[in-house]
């Protein structure tokens, strides 16, 4: 059954001196005289239903890095970095498409407040791959339609009226298509127009006939890509200047935008909503063969026009800025401060060092930024009660200190099922960790001992091969035999097979269970044998020797002799060492009971003893 989600736990991140090494420690308010900066807040990310996706599929892709990085080599190597690039692209593609629906669907202002997380999640999509070539573009108009869901809710609320181009957001949805360079959606809609329109057809003839023609260099090279898109331009200029569309202010400033006019799009600004949208659209009109080395000019162009002077950057807008100078470690830095999780960073961090883009240094511990990260985030999996499992193979994939982090770890999780229990332990055996497979062992066998399962107290202290453990379980069989003169758990104690040698008293109970079995298949002579063996062997606690000779009594009354003269003696000598201790004597005259088990043994020891006199006389003398 799997566990319900509990409060989820406190996260302290320690940011060190604000000043940064060497520097001036401050504290938030920037007071002097505080050292450290410590940031505690409630993860709460893994119980978010969305991420805990995002995390099982994307540690599948994690361990298939992992395990073909040894056998690859050269071009090979190449094809799996870059099939690794697309499989992560397309799980955080999936969570934040997710992500849009839910927020769509529920209205839950908490949902909507994970913007930062989802769109900083997506800078790993406008990241070139190392090993990609092709139009840059292309892969930003990707990333651009997926962060700019709102149109399709608009989308769906046109086109299910009854005249979809007199409704009020009509030309709005044309806008952010076009915005977007999704020219098909765009040319559909306007049909729609035209239709309803006819004064407007010739004008909608030529806006539709120069969105059609809008080269976007999916096949062709950037030199091609250039040329035609220089002619196509051109054209649309040319029918700015003729007043092609003077009647109609929405397709003139349609194509507008389509002749690059960075005036018109920033009229649409809030249809465009952010600057990095702008940019997209901005580079698709007016510089669609932008190289990624000119990216980041741009980008810093395209917020100042945007945000104007008065609007200072979001955490995502240094992000991005940083991912458009392609400034890795700073990617990563700003990051680890803005997100609230380790997942992104720590899997791209780990990308990049196979991709060999990462410029690794050891940290001031000794461990690189690629281990560190993993460690984070694989420590953070270990808070929740089902993601455990994916935080050991992270740790199992850091070399220095993963192993250590583990075994930490490993001994936190809470056991509070044996189907757990037994997990944790398996895990624990295939990395030979012995210490903590001992400790899971006895947590579990005293557990079942405080519940008086003693069958299972008894297995997991086997399992532990704790003799100490072991022996005070025996004792409580043997108590419990006492008490209701049969033992439970027979199963168990009939295939102790070698682990009864863990301890003299797990030995004796092993032993006593087969005398049992012995004398219940009327084997009396190997029952009396074992008996008196397990007596003169002295492996018996001292209070279990009055059972032991109490149970000799049915042998020493068979019809047939059971125990030889030697014998005999030794069980009389037995039942004298018992009756001569002190206090143990004298608690035995006093017990009514216990003083007439001791003379029935006498007799019967002195019948048996008769007998066998008797009957190896006899046989002497023939």
């Amino acid at each position: 059954m799997e566990e319900a989600d509990t409060e989820p736990p406190l996260v302290v991140r320690d940011w060190g001196r604000v000043g940064g090494p060497g520097g001036t420690g401050t504290d938030r308010e920037g007071a002097p005289g505080s050292s450290r900066v410590f940031v505690v807040r409630r993860d709460q990310d893994i119980y978010i239903q969305t991420l805990r996706k995002l995390f099982n599929e994307s540690h599948g892709v994690f361990i298939g890095l992992q395990r073909c990085e040894e056998e690859l080599a050269g071009k090979s190597r190449k094809a799996h970095l870059v099939q690794v690039s697309k499989n992560y692209r397309s799980v955080i593609r999936a969570c934040m498409e997710d992500m849009h629906r839910a927020a769509a669907a529920t209205r839950d202002p908490a949902l909507h407040s994970q913007s930062t997380q989802s769109n900083s999640l997506g800078t790993n999509r406008i990241i070139p791959s190392p090993c990609k070539a092709g139009p840059l573009l292309l892969r930003l108009l990707d990333w651009i339609r997926l962060h700019v869901c709102d149109v399709d809710s608009m989308v769906r609320e046109v086109l299910s009226s009854e005249n979809p181009s007199k409704h009020k957001l009509f030309w709005n949805v044309v806008d952010v298509f076009v915005l977007q360079g999704r020219m098909d959606e765009a040319r559909h809609l306007l049909s729609k127009e035209a239709s309803a329109n006819p004064t407007s057809m010739s004008m909608y003839k030529v806006l539709d006939d120069l969105m059609m023609k809008m080269p976007l260099g999916n096949t062709q090279t950037l030199t091609e890509l250039e040329l035609k898109w220089q002619h196509w331009h051109e054209e649309c200029q040319r029918y700015l200047r003729d007043g092609t569309f003077a009647s109609n202010p929405h397709m003139e400033s349609i194509c507008k935008i389509l002749a690059g006019d960075e005036n018109a799009m920033l009229e649409k600004k809030e249809l465009l909503t952010t600057w990095y949208h702008f940019l997209v659209t901005r580079l698709l009109y007016s510089h669609p063969t932008v190289k990624p080395m000119e990216l980041h000019f741009y980008a810093q162009s395209s917020m100042d026009l945007f945000l104007g002077e008065e609007s200072s950057p979001e955490p995502l807008d240094t992000i991005l800025m940083a991912a458009f100078e392609f400034e890795l470690h700073q990617v990563i830095k700003e990051c680890s401060i803005a997100l609230s999780n380790w997942w992104f960073v720590a899997h791209l961090t780990d990308l990049l060092d196979h991709c060999k883009l990462l410029q690794s240094h050891n940290l001031y511990f000794g461990s690189n930024m690629r281990e560190f990260l993993l460690l984070e985030y694989a420590s953070g999996l270990f808070s929740h009660h089902s993601l455990w499992q994916l935080g050991v193979d992270y740790f199992d994939h850091c070399r220095e200190y993963g192993r250590v982090y583990l075994e930490l770890h490993i001994e936190r999780i809470p056991l509070n099922t044996e189907q757990k229990a037994l997990k944790v332990l398996r895990i624990c055996e295939q990395r030979h960790m012995h210490e903590q497979v001992r400790s899971i062992c006895k947590i579990m066998a005293m557990k079942a001992l405080r519940n008086n399962r003693l069958g299972s107290a008894l297995s997991w202290s086997i399992r532990a091969k704790d003799a100490a453990f072991a022996t005070l379980i025996s004792d409580r069989f043997l108590k419990d035999y006492c008490e209701r003169g049969c033992f439970s758990d027979l199963d168990l104690i009939d295939n102790l097979g070698p682990s009864m040698l863990l301890s003299d008293r797990l030995t004796f109970l092993g032993k006593y269970r087969e005398f049992h079995r012995l004398y219940g298949e009327k084997r009396f002579s190997e029952a009396a044998k074992l008996l008196l063996m397990l007596m003169t062997a002295h492996i018996a606690p001292c209070s279990f020797w009055m059972t032991l000779l109490t149970d000799a009594l049915p042998l020493l009354e068979q019809k047939e002799v059971i125990f030889s003269a030697e014998q005999t003696y030794e069980l009389m000598q037995c039942l004298e060492d018992l009756t001569a201790g002190k206090p143990d004597k004298q608690k035995l005259l006093d017990d009514d009971v216990e003083t007439t088990k001791v003379e029935m043994l006498r007799l019967a020891l002195a019948r048996n003893l008769a007998r066998v006199i008797v009957k190896e006389g006899t046989l002497e003398g023939s």
